[in-house]
């Protein structure tokens, strides 16, 4: 296979600023030839914070998220007779005490998934009207704590758990706030493992078997249960519009079939998936600007249609807030020509972290770009995949990419759209130490996760930490 230097090119990430909503706002290229955050180079991060080193542009994911409770806020404003909206950050996709802060002063309300997530957002300055709490195994003690602190939504994920939610509450004296998670049929989105809507899969209860009916009415009859409302969640890096509002169609007409029979749901919560461009050649995913007024209008209509009351909405999203916000240096180190079947050759360039720092390309499948980024090079471009150091042949950070013939051992290479599902998901395989996370803004840099040691992972062990 032949690559033209128009084919490489294709491959060739784009620079700061050749293409909105890809890198982060303040990501540009300063004289010398170096990628500056702000007022920082990467190389000046590197040498204070170590390599690998996750850099979030806070002023672009406190941007990005005051840009969704703007379009939301407007779209179900109650002067158009709407009920108004919630916007719900998605920890999961990257939680850090500074992110949570800033996600509160940005007007969002939080969603956490474990005990962990719930009780960082809690020492962040969250309080219980703030906060949802999912998961499909939640412990009494998630339970325990999520009640004991009045948290606004607690999702069931399946029958027995509106029984366990009965207990504790009662235990506790306390009323939960209870609304049901939905499996509508709807799939969408990319890999299978991150679609979450089939019917098929450990989330939620079937709306086609009746099971999410069943327990919306087993939670609104139960006295130590303040049932508020249903949800769904179709899947993740969804980038058309069209799946969210069929999802939507039918969670409203499972509400319709309860409110006809007395069931109060003042709430419907349509999830999260919004999707991101990964690569300069994705196609844009919808701007909450042109999402939200399409979801007003479904629910607009359709409840109109049948005399219904307007419910509050609410969405998670994660992955569009946090994603474009985070870039990933690494440094290089050994290179190698391998040569192809075909006859050509592909140049493999190791960096200093990999699948223990962003799983996702090995868990999914998922493609990345990578940027030169302490120098500018002339030199022509070569078909080259980025790898990582563990000990997996499947250990690929960017699977196909054109980068400069004069790459060498020490120059700085920056992923992109690194932002979500990148340190939350990190690992210590092969006893690496997870890397840190730092926050670029208003002309600061700030630490916001420090860099594990090697006696950070030691610790735990019981023979050697004693010695």
């Amino acid at each position: 296979m032949d690559r033209s230097l128009s084919q490489l090119s294709k491959l060739a990430c784009c620079e700061p600023g050749e293409v909105s909503a890809f890198w982060p706002w303040s990501v540009t290229r300063g004289e010398e030839g170096e990628l500056r955050f702000g007022n920082f180079s990467a190389s000046d991060l590197l040498s204070q914070f170590g390599s690998p080193l996750y850099v979030l542009d806070e002023d672009d994911f406190f941007g990005r998220a005051t840009v969704w409770v703007s379009a939301m806020a407007e779209s179900f404003w109650e002067g158009y007779g709407m009920s108004g909206a919630t916007v719900s950050y998605a920890t999961k996709a990257f939680a850090s005490g500074y992110a949570i802060k800033l996600a509160l002063d940005a007007g969002l309300s939080l969603d956490t998934a474990t005990a962990g997530e719930l009780g960082l957002a809690l020492r962040a300055g969250a309080v219980g009207a703030q906060l949802g709490l999912h998961g499909n195994n939640k412990s009494d003690a998630e339970l325990e704590l999520a009640i004991s602190h009045d948290v606004a939504h607690i999702y069931v994920d399946s029958l027995e758990e509106v029984e366990r939610l009965s207990h504790v509450s009662a235990r506790l004296g306390k009323r939960a706030n209870v609304m049901v998670r939905v499996t509508t049929g709807v799939h969408a989105g990319g890999h299978d493992f991150i679609a979450t809507a089939h019917e098929d899969q450990k989330f939620g209860l079937s709306l086609a078997s009746g099971q999410a009916e069943q327990a919306a009415r087993s939670a609104a009859a139960n006295e130590h249960l303040n049932f508020l409302g249903l949800h769904c969640h179709i899947g993740s890096q969804i980038l058309s519009p069209s799946a969210f509002l069929e999802s939507a169609l039918r969670l409203l007409k499972l509400r319709s079939v309860l409110l006809e029979s007395g069931v109060e749901v003042p709430e419907l919560n349509f999830g999260g998936g919004y999707g991101v461009r990964y690569l300069p050649s994705d196609p844009l995913p919808l701007s909450p600007a042109e999402f939200a007024p399409r979801l007003a209008q479904t629910i607009r209509e359709y409840c109109l249609s049948r005399q219904e009351s307007v419910p509050h909405v609410l969405i998670e999203p994660g992955r569009s807030i946090v994603g474009p916000a985070g870039v990933t240096l690494y440094q290089v180190g050994s290179i190698k020509e391998v040569p192809l079947e075909d006859g050509t050759t592909r140049t493999y360039v190791s960096v200093d972290g990999g699948m223990s720092d962003n799983l996702r390309p090995a868990l999914y499948g998922a493609s990345y770009t990578a940027l030169l980024a302490n120098r500018v090079s002339r030199e022509p471009l070569r078909l080259s995949r980025v790898v990582g150091k563990h000990c997996e042949s499947g250990d690929i950070v960017v699977r196909d990419v054109a980068l400069p013939a004069d790459l060498q051992r020490g120059d700085i290479l920056a992923v992109p759209v690194t932002g979500a599902y990148g340190s939350s998901m990190a690992s210590n395989y092969n006893l690496v130490p997870r890397p840190a996370v730092v926050g670029v803004g208003a002309g600061q840099v700030r630490l916001h996760i420090r860099r594990e040691s090697e006696e950070d992972l030691w610790a735990r062990d019981l023979l050697v930490s004693e010695k």
